[in-house]
């Protein structure tokens, strides 16, 4: 796999839940990156932290890095050559694709040991 270049994002960010059939919250979707998912369980977004209500069942303190490049879907390796590192050093992730490139969530306390991972990995990193 190539190496690749990434960016963080400057703001923090949270996963909240809520129940699959609750209509999406209008304060979810502002801001720069947002995810939603919904399954039979449950309705998940991420969204910018400062934007979530203090009530709202979230996990706040997510760092974003985002993967440059659009992948073909055929293309391997991609998110490995970035989760196996981490995971070597004990940092766990949260992987969201979208259909042009991937992004990284990763816990605040370890966003800087992540990034010192990823470039001795030979990833390049836009801070």
């Amino acid at each position: 796999m190539k190496k690749l270049r990434l960016s963080l994002f400057s703001h923090k960010y949270a996963v909240c839940q809520f129940h699959p059939d609750k209509h999406i919250p209008y304060w979810a979707l502002l801001g720069d990156f947002v995810s939603l998912t919904r399954t039979h369980e449950e309705l998940s977004i991420v969204c910018q932290q400062d934007n979530v209500p203090g009530e709202i069942e979230a996990e706040r303190g997510w760092r974003c890095v985002q993967v440059h490049g659009a992948f073909d879907f055929s293309v391997a390796g991609v998110h490995a050559s970035l989760a196996i590192p981490l995971a070597e050093a004990d940092i766990s992730v949260l992987a969201i694709a979208t259909y042009a490139t991937d992004y990284l969530l990763i816990k605040e306390e370890n966003v800087e040991r992540a990034l010192q991972v990823l470039e001795q990995a030979g990833h390049s990193i836009e801070r």
